[in-house]
C-alpha cells in the first residue's frame, strides 16, 4: 500500500529537515545568504502552479536550503562573502567537513533561485536568438519541447531538467538532466532554462503525473528571461 504524500517531508527526508522560520542561532560571521523574494505573487502562476504549492515550495523548501547552507558555512568564517556559484564551482576548495552539505544546500539554493526566474505570469512567445538557436539545434520548438519533456520524464527520482549552453562548443544548446541538487556548474554548462522534477514542485496538483507537469509548465515559461541568459553567456 502506497503511503500518503506529505509535501514538507518529501523535500527533506533524504538529506535535511525542512524548516519553518529562518535559523536564529547562527553567529554573526555566517554568510548572509537570504531567501530571495518571488518575482510574482504566490497565486500568479495559477492554474499551472497552484498557490499552496508555491507557498510550500518557496517558503518551506527553498528556505530550508538557505538555512542549511548558512549553518554549514558558519563553521568556516573565512568563506564569508563567497558567492554560491564560487562555492559550487570550486567545491574541492570547500572544507571536507561541510563539502557535501554545501553541495546539496548550495545546489538547492542555486537551482531554486533560477527556477523562480524561469517562470512568469506574462509568458510571451519564443523569438530572437534563442528561437534561432533552438530551431538550429533541435529542428523546431515543438521538437525541443518534446525532447525536454522526454528527458524530464526519464530522470529517475528527484532532480532537474535543464536547457544549457556549452561554452566549450560555441555555446551550443543542450538538454541535460541532473540528480537531486546537482547544478549545471557541476557539468561546466551555462543555465538557460530549468524545470524542477522534485515531487514537491508539482505533487499537490499533478500527483504522480510528472509528464502532465512538464507539459503544462510551458504555459508559464519566461522566454524573454531565457533569451537574455543566452545572450549574456555569449557576451561574457
Amino acid at each position: 500500500m502506497q503511503k500518503s504524500f506529505d509535501s514538507v517531508d518529501e523535500a527533506g527526508r533524504e538529506s535535511f529537515p525542512a524548516s519553518d522560520p529562518p535559523a536564529s542561532n547562527l553567529p554573526d560571521r555566517a554568510p548572509p545568504f537570504k531567501l530571495p523574494d518571488l518575482p510574482y505573487s504566490y497565486g500568479a502562476l495559477e492554474p499551472v502552479v497552484d498557490e499552496e504549492t508555491m507557498k510550500l515550495h518557496h517558503d518551506k523548501h527553498h528556505r530550508a536550503y538557505v538555512d542549511g547552507l548558512n549553518e554549514a558555512l558558519a563553521k568556516h568564517p573565512t568563506l564569508r562573502g563567497s558567492t554560491v556559484e564560487t562555492l559550487l564551482r570550486d567545491g574541492g576548495r570547500v572544507p571536507e567537513d561541510i563539502r557535501t552539505t554545501v553541495h546539496n544546500m548550495g545546489g538547492g539554493h542555486y537551482n531554486h533561485s533560477l527556477f523562480w526566474k524561469c517562470m512568469t505570469p506574462d509568458a510571451g512567445s519564443l523569438d530572437g536568438d534563442l528561437r534561432k538557436a533552438i530551431d538550429s539545434t533541435f529542428g523546431s520548438i515543438d521538437k525541443f519541447q518534446a525532447a525536454f519533456e522526454a528527458a524530464g520524464q526519464k530522470q529517475f527520482g528527484s532532480g532537474w531538467v535543464y536547457l544549457v549552453a556549452n561554452s566549450a562548443h560555441g555555446f551550443a544548446l543542450e538538454i541535460v538532466t541532473l540528480p537531486n541538487q546537482d547544478t549545471p556548474l557541476n557539468v561546466r554548462r551555462v543555465p538557460i532554462l530549468a524545470c524542477d522534477l522534485w515531487e514537491h514542485a508539482y505533487y499537490l496538483k499533478y500527483h504522480n503525473r510528472r509528464p502532465d507537469w512538464l507539459k503544462a509548465w510551458w504555459q508559464v515559461v519566461d522566454w524573454q528571461a531565457a533569451g537574455a541568459r543566452l545572450e549574456g553567456a555569449r557576451r561574457s
